[in-house]
């Protein structure tokens, strides 16, 4: 029986410092697919170096530029990955299997080992973090979100076990830049959302974040970079509901000038 192809599909925005070490991990594909959103760094060169599908075109926005990339992928199975993930040799065994038997499932789903400060976060709620990102071609769909967007699989979804690797936050002032990106475009989807910010979504929810990763999820075992993500992530939602509800007094004056 004939191995299934596999497409691999990596989204990127000035990624030169990380992209090389995604693509290396996935060099074995059938095809490569980089989706570059007009990069003014060295990463279509990069790109190139591993596959000549490197399209460059304006930034849509996540869900968006995944689902265009994942349409033009000709596999018939896709993995999509992000410029800052790589995948570990187990993982990749395991979907060589995947694509060698005729397995039932439709998408699998694999657990992301997060690094930071060059080491792996056991605990905090970020391991075993699952994500789905391998799935048949016509069968999984990212869902149209502002952020954290993420694969809807028409069919059954099953489980891997090797280790996605996501290197993600280089340092404190990395993780506070994507996290004033990220607020603003959260915030801008809870204010569509037409739901109201409460004083409990500047306080209790920020201070539940850090509790529920520090101590529910036992993120004080990963030492002074567990406090610090907790105190991070927690820092993350407080300016996340501040955003939405400085846009809803905005909206809500202008309103009363008309």
């Amino acid at each position: 029986m004939t191995r299934a192809r596999l497409s691999v599909v990596v989204v990127t925005l000035n990624e030169e410092e990380q992209l090389r070490a995604c693509l290396e991990t996935v060099a074995w594909a059938d095809e490569l697919i980089v989706v570059d959103a007009l990069s003014q760094d060295k990463t279509a060169q990069i790109a190139r170096e591993f596959t000549d599908r490197v399209i460059v075109r304006p930034w849509p926005g996540f869900a968006a530029q995944k689902n265009f990339g994942v349409g033009e992928a000709g596999g018939d199975w896709i993995l999509s990955l992000d410029a800052d993930e790589q995948v570990s040799a187990e993982l990749r065994d395991e979907i060589v299997g995947v694509l060698a038997d005729d397995l039932p499932h439709d998408g699998y789903r694999a657990p992301r080992r997060n690094i930071f400060w060059g080491q792996w976060v056991r605990h905090g709620g970020l391991w075993p973090d699952w994500q789905l990102r391998l799935f048949r071609r016509g069968r999984g769909r990212f869902v149209e979100r502002a952020v954290h967007e993420s694969v809807e699989v028409m069919g059954s979804v099953g489980r891997l076990h090797g280790a996605l690797v996501h290197r993600s936050y280089r340092d404190i002032a990395d993780f506070l830049a994507r996290a004033d990106r990220y607020s603003t475009l959260a915030a801008e989807e809870w204010v569509k959302s037409g739901k109201r910010v409460r004083a409990s979504d500047l306080v209790v929810r920020p201070a539940g974040r850090f509790l529920s990763m520090y101590v529910l999820k036992l993120g004080c075992l990963d030492g002074g970079r567990g406090f610090l993500l907790a105190t991070l992530y927690a820092y993350y939602v407080f300016i996340r509901s501040a955003k939405a509800w400085e846009r809803m007094r905005e909206r809500a004056r202008e309103r009363e000038s008309h």
